[in-house]
C-alpha cells in the first residue's frame, strides 16, 4: 500500500541534548570534523545508515539511546564544547572584521546551484560546488555574504546504469522538512513569500527557505506553493530541467525573486542590506533588472538607475563556449516583461536591449543571459587566468574597437574549500606537525604563500598516509561497484570478482567530472591495446577509477559513458578499471584523497578552471593534465605532468585526439609509473614522495577558496561598494546624462593628424631610452577636453604591425582650440624596449565614475591615411 500523505515526525530531544538540534541545522558540521565525530558517537550504526546526515540520524535514534546520552556526563561535556565552539565561530571576529574600514556591509551572492553537502542535494557539477565552497570560505573569513538560489524538489538526477551500460536517470522527491532548512516566516507566523507577475494575469509565488552555512544565510526559493497553478508549481521542480519558458521562469525567479527574498530576509532579521550583488554565471542576471525597478520606483529615471545598479554589481562567467550560455527568443522575453508581465514600469525595449546580441557575430533576435550580466555589471571576471583571456576574446564584440586584452573582464582563479575536501587523516597529520589551530587556519583562511612545515614530515609518514587513503578508496570502490551491479540486475553469485577489484599497492588514477564531449571521457580508450598493457603491466600496473554524469538530454554524452562502461566490464580489465555511477559529493570526498594521480584531458582551452584537480592536490594527489584552466597557470614539473596539446589550424579532431592520447600513454608508461614504482632501499618511492611534498608546500596555498574569496573582496567587492556609494541619485543622474551626451557626440570625434618629433633622427631605427615627442591634432565635435582622454599606445609589433605588450601614455592639451576647432595634444614617448616597436594614438571617453576607459565601448583611432602620414614604426 502507498501512503496518501507524507510528513516528517521530529524527535523530541531531552533537554540536555537540545544543542544537538542547533548543531545539526547549521551546515558547518559538513566541514567540521569534531562535530561530525560527535554525531557519529550518538549512534555509529545510525550514522552510517543516515549517510552522515545529522538530521536523518536524529530522526532515527531510539528514545532509549537519547535518554542514555542525556545521562552521560562525558557526552554532555563534548556536546557543550561543540556548541560553544559553534557559537564562537558564529560571533567571533575573523579575517574580514580585521580589515580596514570601507568594505561592503553585505554582499548578495546569486547562483543557480549550491553544493554544500550531499545532505542538501542542490547541485549538478563544478558551478554548484564552487558556489558552495565560496559560501563556506566566506563564512570562515567572516565575509557578510547572503547566498541566493532555488530549491529544487527533485534536485539533480541520480544516475544508475542498465545492464548494457546505458545511463538511467532517477529524480527522487525531496521534502524540505527533511532537509537542513527552515522556512522564513513573517512576525505573525505565516510563511514569507515573493511573487512575480506573469502574462495573462497569472502569478508565480515562492516560499523562502533558509539554510545556515556557518555564518552565511543561504536563501532558496521554492515555487511549490498551493496558490500557484500546476505549471508555476513545477518551476523549481529540477535543476536545469525543461527548456524555453520553463528555464526563463526559473531564471526570473532566481534573479528578480531572489532580490525580493533578500529584501524580505533583511527586513525580518535586521541583516544589513547588500551593497554589492554578485551574479555567479548568467542564470541570475535578471537581478539587475529588479534593482533597476527598485531605483525607478524610488524616483530615478531608467538610465540613472542602470548606472546605479551597475556600480555595485559583479558578474562571474564560468563558460568558455557560447553553447554553455542560456539564450532565449526575443519574443519570449518580451512577453514576460512590460505592461502584461513583470516590471510593468519599465519599457520592455529597454529590457531587451540589455540582453540582445546586437554586436558583430551575434544573433540579434536572441536574448543572451551572459551578455545581460556583463551589461548590468561594472565589474566582471573569468575563473582562471586562461579563462579570463578566453572570455575577453569571446565577448570582445561588446567592446568594439578594443583589442581583446583590453576588454574589461578580469580573472580570479577558483579555489576549493580545504576543510570540506581534505581527508580527516590529512588534517590529523597536519595538526600533529603544526598544531590543530595553525592547521585549521592554514586550510580555511590561507594567506601563507608556502606551507613549509610539510617539509619536516618524514617520508615514511607521507607514504603511510597515502597508502591508508588508497586502501580506503579500494574499500569504497568495491562497495559502490557491488551496489551498482546489483542495480544492473546481477545476482550475488555473479559478483565474487569484485572482492579482487583494485589493489591498495597499485598506482591509482582518478578521473571524475561531468561528461560533455569537450572533457573527453573516452580519450583514454583511444588505443585500447596500449591502455590494456598499462593496466596489466607485470611490474608497473596502473588502475583507474572513473565517474561522471552526462546531462539527461545529452545522448552523445551517454554514449561516451556506455563506451567506457563496456570497456570496464571486460573480464580482462575489470579489476583494474572501474566506472562508478552517481558521482556526487559523498563519492568525491573519498575519491580525491585515495588517488595517486588526478587525470584531466579536456580540449584546450575549453576547461574554464577544473577544480577537481585542486581538491585532489590538497590530499597529496599529483595532477596529470592538459595545460588548461588553473593547471595552465600553476603547473610546475616539480609536482605534476602536462599532457602536450596538439593544436593548429590544420589539425582535425581525430588526429588531435590520436596525438594527445599517445602523449598520455607515453607519460604514464615512461614517467609516471616508473617514478611511482622506483623504490629506495627502505622501500619508499623517494622521488614520488618529494613530488607529493612539493604539491602540498607550493600548490596547496594557491588552490584554497580562502585565497579566492579574499581576492574577490579586495579586487571586486571593495571597489564595487566604493563605486556604489559614489553613485548617489544626483551622481547617477549626472553620469547617465554625461554618457548620453558623449554617445551622441562621439561620431564627431576624430584623430586628424599625428606628428612625431624625435630627439635624434630616426630613419626607422632608434636607440633604447631615446624619446619621441608626439603631437596629435584632434577634433572633439560637441565634446570638451574634460570628456575625453587622448592616449598614445605603444608596444611591440608583429610582422603585420599589430601591437602587443602595450603600455598607454596620456597626452596633454597644448593650449586652446584652433580657429577650425581642432585641439592639439602632445607628450613624450620613451622608447623603453628593444626590438620591433610601434605606437598609435586613440581617444577614449573619460569620467571619474567610469571603471575603465573601455567601459562605454567607445574609442576613436587614427584613420588609415592619418596613421600612414604619422607613421613612425621602429624596428
Amino acid at each position: 500500500m502507498k501512503a496518501i500523505r507524507r510528513f516528517s515526525v521530529r524527535p523530541v530531544l531531552p533537554e540536555p541534548l537540545r544543542p544537538l538540534s542547533e548543531l545539526a541545522r547549521n551546515l558547518r558540521w559538513s566541514w567540521h570534523p569534531e562535530t561530525r565525530e560527535l554525531f557519529q558517537a550518538v549512534d555509529p550504526e545510525g550514522w552510517r545508515a543516515a549517510a552522515g546526515d545529522p538530521l536523518r540520524l536524529l530522526g532515527s535514534v531510539p528514545a532509549a539511546r537519547l535518554a542514555a546520552l542525556a545521562d552521560d556526563r562525558r557526552f554532555r561535556r563534548r556536546l557543550a564544547a561543540a556548541a560553544d565552539d559553534l557559537q564562537d565561530y558564529l560571533t567571533g571576529r575573523r579575517w574580514y572584521q580585521e580589515q580596514p574600514e570601507g568594505l561592503p556591509a553585505a554582499i548578495a551572492y546569486f547562483s543557480p546551484e549550491f553544493g554544500i553537502t550531499a545532505a542538501l542535494p542542490q547541485y549538478s557539477g563544478g558551478l554548484g560546488i564552487l558556489a558552495g565552497d565560496h559560501l563556506k570560505s566566506a563564512s570562515d573569513l567572516g565575509v557578510p555574504l547572503i547566498g541566493v538560489g532555488l530549491l529544487y524538489r527533485h534536485g539533480y538526477f541520480r544516475q544508475s546504469l542498465s545492464r548494457e551500460g546505458w545511463q538511467q536517470e532517477h529524480y527522487p522527491l525531496l521534502d524540505p522538512n527533511e532537509l537542513p532548512l527552515t522556512m522564513l516566516r513573517e512576525p505573525d507566523g505565516n510563511p514569507s513569500r515573493v511573487s512575480l507577475a506573469l502574462p495573462g494575469g497569472r502569478s508565480l509565488r515562492a516560499y523562502i527557505w533558509q539554510a545556515r552555512v556557518g555564518r552565511v544565510p543561504l536563501l532558496l526559493l521554492d515555487s511549490d506553493v498551493e496558490e500557484n497553478g500546476p505549471g508555476e508549481r513545477e518551476v523549481t521542480d529540477r535543476l536545469y530541467g525543461g527548456g524555453g519558458e520553463h528555464r526563463l521562469l526559473q531564471e526570473m525567479l532566481l534573479g528578480i525573486g531572489g532580490v525580493r527574498a533578500v529584501r524580505t530576509y533583511c527586513r525580518l532579521t535586521g541583516h544589513p542590506e547588500p551593497e554589492v550583488f554578485h551574479t555567479n554565471e548568467g542564470h541570475a542576471g535578471f537581478l539587475g533588472l529588479e534593482r533597476i525597478r527598485e531605483l525607478v520606483d524610488g524616483g530615478l529615471d531608467f538610465d540613472a538607475a542602470l548606472e546605479c545598479a551597475r556600480a555595485g554589481a559583479v558578474f562571474t562567467t564560468h563558460t568558455p563556449v557560447p553553447a554553455g550560455i542560456d539564450r532565449f527568443d526575443r519574443e519570449l522575453v518580451a512577453r514576460h516583461f512590460g505592461a502584461a508581465g513583470e516590471l510593468p514600469g519599465i519599457d520592455v525595449e529597454r529590457v531587451l536591449e540589455l540582453g540582445l546580441e546586437t554586436y558583430p557575430g551575434g544573433e540579434p533576435n536572441l536574448f543572451n543571459m551572459a551578455v545581460m550580466g556583463l551589461r548590468l555589471a561594472q565589474r566582471a571576471n573569468g575563473v582562471s587566468t586562461l579563462h579570463g583571456q578566453v572570455s575577453r576574446q569571446m565577448f570582445a564584440g561588446l567592446w568594439p574597437g578594443f583589442d581583446a586584452e583590453e576588454v574589461p573582464i578580469d580573472s580570479v582563479t577558483n579555489g576549493v574549500h580545504a576543510p570540506t575536501w581534505v581527508a580527516p587523516e590529512v588534517m590529523r597529520l597536519g595538526a600533529r606537525r603544526v598544531g590543530a589551530g595553525r592547521a585549521e587556519d592554514a586550510l580555511a583562511v590561507g594567506g601563507s604563500p608556502r606551507w613549509d612545515a610539510v617539509a619536516d614530515i618524514p617520508d615514511a609518514d607521507i607514504w603511510e598516509l597515502r597508502r591508508t587513503l588508497r586502501e580506503q578508496l579500494v574499500e569504497e570502490v568495491r562497495e559502490r561497484l557491488r551496489a551498482a551491479w546489483r542495480e544492473r540486475g546481477a545476482g550475488t553469485a555473479e559478483l565474487g570478482w569484485i572482492d579482487g577489484v583494485l589493489d591498495p599497492g597499485v598506482l591509482t588514477i582518478g578521473f571524475a567530472r561531468r561528461v560533455p564531449s569537450y572533457k573527453r571521457l573516452t580519450l583514454m580508450l583511444r588505443d585500447r591495446d596500449r591502455l590494456m598493457d598499462l593496466l596489466l603491466h607485470p611490474e608497473r600496473p596502473v588502475q583507474i577509477v572513473v565517474a561522471g554524469k552526462a546531462h539527461p538530454a545529452d545522448d552523445s554524452g551517454k554514449r561516451l559513458v556506455q563506451e567506457l562502461v563496456r570497456f570496464a566490464d571486460d573480464p580482462r580489465v575489470r579489476r583494474r578499471l572501474v566506472f562508478l555511477p552517481d558521482y556526487g559529493m559523498a563519492m568525491a570526498q573519498r575519491l580525491y584523497p585515495g588517488c595517486d594521480v588526478w587525470l584531466n584531458n579536456p580540449l584546450r582551452p575549453l576547461e574554464a578552471c577544473g577544480t577537481s584537480g585542486m581538491k585532489a592536490a590538497l590530499n597529496g594527489c599529483l595532477n596529470l593534465s592538459v595545460l588548461d584552466g588553473w593547471w595552465d597557470e600553476w603547473y610546475e614539473p616539480d609536482f605534476g605532468w602536462a599532457i602536450p596539446t596538439a593544436d593548429g589550424a590544420a589539425m582535425d579532431d581525430n588526429r588531435r585526439d590520436d596525438l594527445e592520447a599517445a602523449a598520455l600513454y607515453d607519460l604514464l608508461e615512461r614517467r609516471v609509473a616508473p617514478r611511482f614504482y622506483d623504490r629506495t632501499q627502505s622501500g619508499l618511492p623517494g622521488r614520488w614522495i618529494e613530488m607529493v611534498r612539493r604539491t602540498l608546500t607550493t600548490l596547496g596555498p594557491k588552490v584554497l577558496a580562502g585565497r579566492m574569496v579574499r581576492e574577490y573582496v579586495e579586487r571586486l567587492y571593495a571597489p564595487a561598494a566604493e563605486a556604489q556609494r559614489a553613485l548617489t541619485p544626483a551622481a547617477a543622474s549626472e553620469l547617465a546624462a554625461w554618457k548620453a551626451r558623449v554617445r551622441a557626440g562621439w561620431p564627431g570625434v576624430a584623430v586628424d593628424h599625428v606628428e612625431a618629433v624625435a630627439d635624434t633622427a630616426l630613419n626607422g631605427t632608434a636607440t633604447l631610452g631615446s624619446t619621441v615627442c608626439l603631437r596629435v591634432s584632434v577634433t572633439l565635435g560637441p565634446l570638451d577636453p574634460a570628456d575625453v582622454e587622448v592616449q598614445a599606445v605603444a608596444g611591440r609589433v608583429d610582422p603585420a604591425d599589430r601591437l602587443s605588450q602595450t603600455a598607454t601614455f596620456p597626452l596633454k592639451p597644448a593650449g586652446g582650440p584652433a580657429l577650425d576647432g581642432r585641439r592639439l595634444y602632445e607628450g613624450p614617448l620613451t622608447l623603453d624596449r628593444t626590438g620591433p616597436f610601434g605606437y598609435t594614438v586613440r581617444i577614449l571617453p573619460s569620467h571619474r565614475l567610469l571603471s575603465s576607459g573601455a567601459e562605454m565601448g567607445l574609442v576613436t583611432l587614427p584613420s588609415e591615411a592619418t596613421g600612414e602620414a604619422a607613421g613612425v614604426l621602429l624596428r
